[in-house]
């Protein structure tokens, strides 16, 4: 630590430190989101004077965040010609009938897809259709779910625009005066990376995955039985009025949890078998989709308005039994939506957003994965991943659909995309890739003419285009250039850099390679990818020199080890995308994605010394 330490001698390192220090715990912990987090240490960087104000925001202005903002318009393009609904119904023939022949078409065909588009759209329009599968063919979705998360994972390392964070890396190598990365500077690499993480999952253990089906207790494969907290209040003319909880029909013939009571400004908690109902009480249940449909046609209860103050009460008698059916009158519809990774719904309650006016939707219920929600319905803060089940007009769901805060679970037929320009939408994205590859036109001119063709020839709004931009991702990414460029001003790195090559010098290279890339996976299982990518590029590459290898290779060897995700929910936001449908616990995460982080450990330090030897 004695070449840290005499680093840190310098003001700017000890700020720097300090910032980064601060950023970890908050990329760890939550209490921000991961964009906010990227911006408030770009202004304490800039306020310190550790950064000019021109080197803190120069990432926002880079060819690689430019590069993606078309990225991602193109991908919308693509989606909304209706390019994908080939392998859509590919998924849904009937020539796929067991979950080994899925995770074998999603790894073979699925992840070489995410190599030209994100995967996050990718997973966004595939999961109501892996779902709709489960469901006809009577499979688990934890069976299928996660290999897919991994599928894309896997194949947005085969070409630069695959990943957002293989664009970060990009940008940062070019500050590093390395030069940016081609579009194929990752191939040689990934595609022995995809071709090993394919074979692992085709052939691994069966038991590694769990099966939630309709065999458990607590799950099934049916949405109808997917548990969910929801808010009722006991109308005057209910026959519950007057009993107690134990001998009433609400717990005799329905299979639901109350988990708590609160009768005007009194909250009882259980347990609460033994209390007698009321006229206006106010439940807390926890209870499966379909038998909440068979309390509202007994007339049993009424749902509360999640939005409205407890103090003031008013119950939906307008909705009766047909409020779960696929679609009633007037175009209303009941359909579950997901809050992906980087919804700005996220940390607020549904009162607070004002989510009915919002978006002209009602939220009936509420599931949390595994967990179950304490907090009533309009006072639950919202997390990344939660499940709420809404009823709104077609028009509105529609309009979710647009929305980069809220993915729509259900298919909703006869909503499928105008297929006349496909094979338009389909020629300019083949065309772009092509042409940074035959000519001198960079990659980031090619996206860029391929939006404005996209606009042109109607495959792409001019209004969607704005709206397909992951606004959280650009900020994200952005900032978190401008560590890199702290680290190397201020000296951190090359203290950093010098500590590790005295602690790495012994090894061989091989070993050395092996314990970075780990120590890299597994920081970005507990953080921001792209924060991983920012922060152990630069101290990555000062190595390079005493271990005898390019700068390039190292650079190499950091960014596949922080796109290798497969040890947490939250390491990789498609994980955290299926985390919730697929009923997963915590634990089944690292138990299937273990052997494929081991498996990486050992391959990609080979490959990229093979690639090293062979140039």
């Amino acid at each position: 630590m004695a070449e840290l330490i005499a680093a840190l001698q310098h003001p700017q390192a000890l700020i720097t430190l300090a910032v980064l220090l601060l950023a970890v715990v908050l990329f760890v912990t939550g209490w921000l989101a991961p964009e906010l987090t990227g911006l408030l240490s770009v202004a304490l960087l800039v306020s310190s004077g550790v950064l000019t104000p021109e080197q803190g925001l120069a990432g926002f202005g880079s060819p690689a965040l430019i590069t993606l903002m078309g990225l991602f318009a193109v991908s919308a393009a693509l989606f909304r010609s209706g390019a994908l609904d080939r392998l859509r119904e590919l998924i849904a023939s009937e020539r796929i009938r067991s979950s080994r022949r899925m995770v074998a078409l999603l790894t073979l065909i699925v992840a070489p897809i995410s190599a030209v588009v994100p995967n996050t759209p990718i997973v966004a329009s595939l999961l109501p259709v892996l779902e709709s599968w489960c469901r006809r063919r009577r499979i688990a979705p934890s069976r299928v779910l996660l290999p897919l998360s991994f599928a894309t994972v896997l194949g947005g390392t085969l070409t630069l625009l695959g990943s957002s964070v293989n664009l970060l890396a990009s940008d940062i190598s070019r500050q590093l005066g390395l030069g940016p990365l081609e579009l194929f500077s990752m191939t040689a690499i990934g595609l022995p990376v995809w071709l090993a993480g394919s074979v692992f999952m085709l052939l691994a253990p069966s038991g590694l995955l769990p099966s939630r089906g309709e065999d458990d207790s607590q799950l099934t494969t049916s949405p109808g039985q997917s548990g969910y907290t929801t808010e009722v209040t006991i109308p005057s003319n209910s026959s519950l009025v007057g009993q107690t909880l134990r001998h009433s029909r609400l717990q005799r013939r329905f299979d639901v949890d109350v988990l708590e009571l609160q009768r005007g400004a009194e909250r009882l908690l259980p347990p609460l078998a033994d209390r007698r109902l009321e006229a206006g009480d106010r439940l807390l249940l926890r209870v499966t989709r379909d038998d909440l449909l068979r309390l509202q046609q007994d007339h049993t209860i009424q749902l509360a308005d999640a939005q409205r103050p407890p103090g003031n009460p008013m119950a939906f008698s307008d909705l009766e039994a047909t409020l779960f059916s696929t679609e009633v009158d007037g175009g209303q519809r009941t359909v579950e939506v997901l809050l992906p990774a980087g919804s700005t719904l996220a940390g607020a309650s549904l009162r607070e957003l004002r989510f009915r006016q919002r978006h002209n939707a009602t939220v009936l219920a509420l599931r949390r994965g595994q967990q179950t929600v304490q907090e009533r319905l309009g006072q639950a803060v919202l997390r990344e991943g939660d499940v709420l089940l809404l009823q709104a007009p077609l028009d509105a769901i529609r309009g979710l659909q647009a929305s980069n805060d809220l993915l729509v679970l259900d298919q909703l037929e006869n909503d499928l995309p105008t297929v006349r320009r496909k094979p338009l939408a389909i020629g300019i994205a083949v065309l772009m890739l092509l042409i940074p590859t035959l000519t001198p036109i960079p990659l980031v001119a090619a996206v860029l003419l391929a939006v404005v063709a996209m606009v042109i020839t109607g495959c792409l709004r001019p209004g969607e285009v704005q709206r397909s931009i992951r606004l959280d991702v650009i900020l994200l990414l952005g900032s978190l250039s401008s560590f890199s460029v702290a680290m190397q001003t201020s000296g951190l790195a090359d203290g950093l850099a010098a500590d590790l090559e005295r602690l790495l010098q012994p090894w061989p290279a091989y070993a050395a390679l092996a314990a970075m890339f780990l120590v890299t996976t597994l920081i970005t299982n507990v953080m921001s990818n792209a924060a991983s990518v920012a922060l152990l590029v630069p101290v990555a590459t000062q190595l390079a020199q005493p271990l005898g290898l390019p700068p390039q290779s190292l650079l190499m060897l950091v960014l596949f080890g922080a796109s290798q995700s497969f040890l947490t929910p939250m390491g990789y936001q498609t994980n955290l995308m299926v985390f919730g449908p697929g009923r997963y616990h915590f634990l089944d995460v690292p138990r299937y994605g273990a052997g494929l982080t081991v498996i990486m450990t050992l391959l990609v330090p080979a490959l990229i010394l093979r690639q090293v030897q062979g140039g």
